[in-house]
């Protein structure tokens, strides 16, 4: 797969032969996040539950024409117990996806941890952001442009490990994984080198499997194999990277805001590690973005591959 369309249709066989899945959405009572739910029930991808202000959400749905005759909406006033609940049916089986609506992210957060009724798998939560752009040959993913502020080398281990399921879910069976530097060469200096280093010699240990990770690279050679050539750097990796794992928060944001902004990418982002996907989507993102979001939710819930 290398555009978003083939993800939507991806989603929509599924739901053909399975059933819509479903997604909690949490403090749904935000014009944003229901026009795009309203866009994914018109491509038949989802079959939202609204949990929040049920007469807000009843008014809003009037104004852009979000028909809710067959969708459940249950009425919770408070956003923290929309959260709770959002989660629970989730963790209960009664739903595939978590969705964030009018509530702050560590309001949501704080129940995808939550002890009792929560989604903890025991990896970190990392945001993972899926580009298509005429400029690369195929989909490659973005990690962490928005979760992890200073990953050390075992934090990126895990988010390594987070974002090769999602690229098997793209159809990847073994995702090729560049550990982003601002060089090519280990340097005692740049930490994130160093990590790199690790992070390949976890590989050949054994602790990091069904990927190939290669690093430190610079972007360039990640991503274009004239440009590795060009500086005589060999690897499987180089110039066809299907994950660029950023060396900080830092990169991640200012790399996907560019892609975003500068180079009109079509994107996608979730968040991973839990035992369910979490849309959380920007009022900044595009209307697309959103509705790519939540496909690439149902593409991610509804694979099954280890």
């Amino acid at each position: 797969m290398k555009k978003f369309v083939e993800i939507i249709k991806h989603a929509q066989e599924y739901a053909e032969a399975h059933g819509p899945a479903k997604i909690a959405v949490a403090f749904a009572q935000d014009e944003d996040v229901l026009k795009a739910l309203k866009a994914a029930v018109d491509e038949k991808i989802c079959e939202p539950i609204l949990i929040g202000d049920k007469e807000k959400i009843i008014d809003l749905s009037k104004e852009i024409k979000f028909d809710l005759k067959n969708i459940e909406i249950i009425d919770e006033k408070d956003g923290p117990e929309a959260c709770k609940k959002a989660v629970s049916l989730v963790s209960s089986k009664k739903a595939d996806v978590v969705m964030k609506g009018l509530i702050d992210t560590s309001i949501i957060l704080k129940a995808v941890l939550n002890k009792e009724i929560g989604l903890r798998t025991g990896n970190i939560l990392s945001h993972a952001a899926v580009f298509s752009t005429d400029a690369y040959h195929k989909f490659f993913i973005v990690t962490d442009a928005a979760m992890s502020i200073a990953p050390n080398a075992d934090d990126k281990r895990q988010i390594v490990e987070n974002s090769v399921k999602l690229s098997r879910a793209l159809g990847v069976e073994v995702p090729k994984v560049a550990a982003i530097c601002a060089k090519e060469k280990v340097n005692p200096k740049m930490q994130a080198t160093l990590d790199a280093h690790e992070l390949v010699e976890m590989q050949k240990e054994g602790k990091i499997s069904g990927c190939i990770v290669e690093g430190p690279y610079a972007l360039d050679n990640a991503i274009s194999k004239e440009a590795a050539e060009l500086k005589g750097i060999k690897g499987e990796v180089a110039g066809d990277a299907d994950i660029l794992l950023m060396p900080n928060i830092e990169a991640g944001n200012v790399f996907y805001k560019a892609l975003t902004y500068l180079a009109n990418a079509e994107n996608a982002g979730i968040i991973l590690g839990a035992g369910a996907p979490i849309v959380l989507t920007s009022r900044a993102d595009s209307d697309k973005a959103k509705l790519n979001s939540i496909a690439l939710s149902v593409l991610v819930s509804s694979f099954k591959g280890e």
